[in-house]
């Protein structure tokens, strides 16, 4: 345990609170071409299919770099590789922003798929050494909260930046955001020793389970929502302004999300995680069915926001430590590039309309699976 244990309340939760602005730069990092996908695409001459890809590439080097970095980072201080990791960040999201082609700004989604595995593995698991142990709960939640709200703030907030000064402002912001947090973790961080060698002995049944859970839900709300700027162009014949307001609007549906099933999923996250895919799948079926997708897009919202506390507390409550918190890190990310690089080629292959039933499908699907797993056990968890 680090000496932080004995200093004053309030310093303790210092750097927690760092450690949470650090996920929320990273995974907002990670998402920021989903509201400028049209914007990129124009400009660096490619489809809208083909720009999908700036989030399958970060998603798959970030599933391998998260496993990869627990295991071979495992006695180096942790402090250390999370300023590295922060300082990459920035690296990547400025090169973005200068990219003058498309092959260039692929090189930079590589570097930041690398920076976003690695620090969201390392991150999770840092409340037990930061904070007492009655705390940890807390301290893990708070730490995982810019996970959430970076999930359903961050496109919002791109595009609203985008539509006033343009996509690289929009990369060199988050390029800024990341050398300020770097100064702010290399203050706020003490020592963290590498704890020893981290054993990667056979996955449990169950967290394979939830493994799977996480591809077929996750990989389902990105291959529908890493195109949603292009339906509500497309389909919904939405303007710039209405594109923000909607997203604005999903957001805020995705806030109250996370809090309220982070509350639920603690007691009990199974039948919560039902709930919620069933309300993604809802959600992204009724989109090419309505005309006005406001309300498709509240319910979407309430969904996916407590999508990645839920999975995160369940997945603690499985086992694994340092590793197992890993490979869900890269479950996760690999679902990410899963659901973008699909849904690119059923956009360009069949229609825009179509991801959204992908989609739903899969939301569907996770929820039939979560159902179907939980009455074979004797408990919830």
């Amino acid at each position: 345990m680090t000496t932080l244990l004995s200093a004053p309340v309030r310093a303790r939760w210092l750097p927690v609170s760092s450690l949470a602005v650090g996920t929320f730069t990273l995974v907002t990092s990670e998402m920021l071409p989903v509201g400028l996908l049209t914007s990129i695409a124009a400009d660096l001459g490619v489809s809208t299919g083909t720009a999908g890809l700036m989030m399958s590439a970060p998603g798959l080097v970030a599933a391998v770099s998260a496993p990869v970095l627990a295991l071979a980072a495992r006695r180096l201080d942790r402090r250390a590789v999370l300023l590295g990791l922060m300082a990459l960040l920035a690296a990547a999201n400025l090169a973005g922003a200068l990219a003058p082609v498309y092959p260039v700004m692929l090189a930079a989604r590589v570097l930041t798929g690398v920076a976003i595995g690695g620090f969201w593995a390392f991150a999770a698991g840092l409340g037990v050494r930061l904070v007492p142990e009655r705390h940890v709960g807390r301290a893990t939640s708070i730490i995982l909260a810019g996970v959430s709200v970076a999930s359903v703030l961050g496109v919002p907030a791109a595009t609203f930046v985008s539509s006033f000064a343009g996509w690289r402002t929009a990369f060199a912001a988050m390029g800024v955001l990341a050398l300020a947090l770097l100064a702010l973790l290399a203050a706020t961080l003490p020592p963290l020793p590498g704890e020893g060698p981290v054993r990667a002995g056979g996955v449990p049944g169950p967290l394979k389970i939830l493994l799977l859970l996480t591809v077929l839900v996750v990989s389902g709300h990105f291959a529908a929502y890493t195109y949603v700027r292009p339906f509500l162009e497309q389909v919904s014949h939405a303007g710039p302004w209405l594109v923000g307001t909607a997203l604005l609007v999903y957001g805020a549906a995705g806030v109250l999300g996370n809090f309220a099933a982070g509350a639920r999923a603690a007691r009990n996250p199974r039948p919560v995680l039902i709930i919620l895919a069933v309300l993604m799948a809802l959600a992204t079926a009724a989109l090419p069915l309505i005309g006005v997708p406001l309300a498709a897009l509240v319910v979407w919202g309430l969904g996916y926001g407590g999508v990645g506390v839920t999975l995160q507390l369940w997945i603690m409550r499985s086992g694994g430590g340092e590793l197992g918190t890993a490979l869900f890190v890269g479950a996760f990310n690999l679902s990410i590039a899963l659901g973008s690089l699909i849904g690119g080629r059923v956009v360009d292959g069949v229609s825009i309309s179509a991801v959204m039933w992908l989609g739903a499908a899969l939301s569907a699907l996770a929820a039939g699976v979560a159902g179907i797993w939980g009455r074979s056990r004797t408990t919830g968890s």
